[in-house]
């Protein structure tokens, strides 16, 4: 290994990490000094890919991440996410066991991981991929993913509980102005003096007794 900005091969290892994509190793020119950062990951086989003219070529992680990286273009998408969907691409081809596979694997793996990651990038791949090539089909591809996403929401919100759930006898009108509920209110004076109060008839306005037919002179 030589030094990308002298040449030197007279280099040191400062720092070295194990990661999920291989391992990171921050390297020091003792020539130059200066310091850069290179990554190890074992080389597994990877199968040739099928195109869809029936032409084959190796697989390129490079290309891929370019064509990612052009889908993502001015959108906030984080490397390391990009550098993660090339890795998974690359994991599952190499995870199949076979000498040649369809380029389409590749397609609709970068499809299906761009529409978790970002829609935008998402529709930028897949007007590439899917051959897209008129704004009708541009938007019937829209409005599949816009109905995708509000069934999510739609079923997001179906296992929070209601605000009714344990008042089933709650109206809208009654969670809008809560004022209007009266639920076990104790009695106010006034209702109590009322309660007990001698019920007013028609024959004791007359001057009758309670019992007799005469008035009380």
């Amino acid at each position: 290994m030589q030094c990308p900005y002298c040449g030197s091969s007279a280099l040191k290892v400062l720092d070295t990490t194990d990661t999920k994509s291989g391992i990171r190793r921050r390297r020091e020119c003792s020539n130059c000094e200066q310091r850069f950062t290179t990554y190890e990951r074992p080389l597994s086989t990877t199968p040739v890919l099928i195109k869809s003219d029936g032409n084959r070529e190796e697989f390129d992680r490079e290309k891929l991440k370019r064509g990612i990286w052009n889908a993502c273009a001015k959108r906030p998408i984080p490397a390391a996410e990009i550098d993660k969907l090339a890795n998974h691409v690359e994991a599952t081809l190499q995870s199949m066991g076979r000498p040649e596979v369809s380029s389409r694997v590749v397609g609709d793996t970068v499809v299906a991981g761009l529409k978790d990651l970002d829609p935008i990038a998402y529709i930028r791949y897949a007007i590439v991929y899917l051959g897209l090539d008129n704004l009708l089909s541009v938007r019937t591809e829209i409005d599949k993913l816009l109905a995708e996403q509000q069934a999510g929401r739609i079923l997001g919100s179906d296992g929070g509980a209601s605000k009714n759930e344990h008042h089933p006898e709650f109206t809208a009108d009654q969670e809008d102005h809560p004022l209007k509920l009266e639920v076990d209110k104790p009695p106010s004076a006034a209702h109590k003096a009322r309660s007990v109060a001698p019920k007013v008839t028609s024959a004791s306005l007359a001057g009758l007794s309670p019992g007799s037919c005469t008035p009380n002179l």
